[in-house]
């Protein structure tokens, strides 16, 4: 039987990890985290990540952890809408659908679904990855070394894997400019309800602070700024000095988010950043999702191809009957970066000014930004622009979902 690990058990990993483990395949993943990751933007399910999902038979499971949505406003200091999109605006391809859910939830399904076909190891991760004969010996942090005949990195954009076999993360990331905090906030009777809606409000400077509905009781929140590097991940108080200085006089609830990062258990802080890596695959070892093409959350694709990659690849190893024929992997490897760089490519070609439209730096920029969203839905405009966004991440032939999606990227 053909041994398999996979390094990351995100999207993209456990994905992959249960169709390989349905296929046959002796499944092992690692995952440096002591249990399934919690938080994460919200993802919705249009595109390739409905069409994966049906596949998987979880599509339904799915849909029972949908989070109501009425659509995305953008207010000012004081709350007062500035601009308002509905979730049916564009046919339901606007800024945010119908279907939408918790990255956790959408993980938990994927990682439930694999079952005992696959072997989940929490708390561990690789350091070394040695060549061998017939495979890739792992060497891991905490269990012995282990021979397998494919190791697949699907360790996130800060990837180990990446750095272990391919080089240093500075040769493969594209900033982007502006980085992103996130976490869980759990309401009290005092705090401002959202009814249904993902609310943004934009500071000068490129700030803004973001507020999304989460399980019942919760809020996801939000807050993007502009910056390049940030403290260490291990010096959080560095981390929340900085989220202080920077969001000192923004408006709305910036001070009651503030506060609440301080106790979120799922609080998060990262750069918005691109991967670009030449070639995915070598020997043995292969990038999946954000490991091999991040697109940053800019893109809100980041979800599609991860599944759209782990069936690609699956496939292009059923396709040659790998796990039977050991020396076919470099053909399949090829092969399933034939498929996969066409999406990429295009979900990385973010619309023209999209970082910009992410986080205005004026005062006048925020209020054009807003006067743009509601032209956009306006009569004259709004049948030929739901025409394009309907292509939204899925025709990786045409302009791609950079220029393509003309509503949503606009809005976003």
């Amino acid at each position: 039987m053909a041994r398999v690990l996979m390094v990351g058990a995100g999207i993209a990993g456990d994905t992959v990890a249960l169709l390989l483990g349905r296929a046959g395949w002796e499944v092992t993943v690692a995952e440096i985290a002591p249990d399934l990751r919690t938080g994460g933007q919200t993802v919705d399910l249009r595109g390739d990540s409905r069409d994966v999902l049906e596949r998987l038979g979880l599509l339904d499971e799915v849909l029972g952890r949908l989070v109501p949505q009425r659509g995305a406003a953008w207010i000012d200091r004081t709350g007062r809408p500035l601009a308002t999109m509905p979730v049916e605006a564009f046919d339901g391809n606007g800024y945010v659908s119908k279907e939408e859910l918790l990255r956790e939830d959408l993980a938990r399904v994927l990682h439930d679904a694999a079952g005992p076909t696959v072997t989940h190891r929490f708390g561990e991760t690789v350091k070394e990855l040695t060549d061998t004969p017939h495979g890739v010996l792992a060497h891991f942090r905490g269990a012995p070394p282990e021979e397998f005949d494919l190791v697949v990195g699907a360790d996130g954009a800060h990837s180990r894997v990446r750095r272990l076999r391919f080089g240093p993360e500075a040769s493969f990331r594209r900033p982007l400019g502006l980085a992103h905090a996130w976490f869980t906030l759990t309401e009290t009777p005092s705090t401002p309800g959202l009814d249904g809606w993902f609310l943004t409000h934009n500071a000068p400077g490129r700030r803004s602070v973001e507020a999304r509905p989460g399980h019942p009781g919760t809020q996801e929140v939000g807050l993007t700024f502009a910056a390049v590097e940030l403290p260490p991940r291990h010096d959080r108080a560095a981390r929340f000095a900085l989220l202080d200085e920077v969001f000192a006089d923004v408006g709305w609830r910036a001070a009651e988010f503030l506060a609440a990062a301080r106790v979120a258990p799922d609080f998060a802080l990262d750069t918005f950043d691109q991967v670009h890596v030449p070639r995915w695959h070598d020997g043995r070892v292969v990038l999946l999702g954000d490991s091999a093409w991040c697109a940053s959350p800019l893109s809100g694709l980041g979800t599609a191809l991860a599944l759209r990659g782990a069936a690609e690849l699956a496939d292009a190893l059923g396709s040659a009957a790998v796990s039977e024929h050991p020396d076919r992997l470099s053909g399949a490897l090829a092969a399933f970066e034939r498929s996969m760089r066409p999406r990429t490519r295009a979900a990385q070609r973010l619309f023209p000014g999209r970082v910009r439209q992410a986080a205005p730096v004026t005062e006048r920029g925020i209020r054009v930004n807003a006067w743009i969203i509601r032209q956009l839905q306006s009569r004259p405009v709004r049948k030929a622009v739901g025409r394009v966004a309907a292509r939204h991440g899925q025709d990786p032939s045409a302009d791609g979902p950079g220029t393509a999606a003309a509503g949503r990227a606009a809005a976003r």
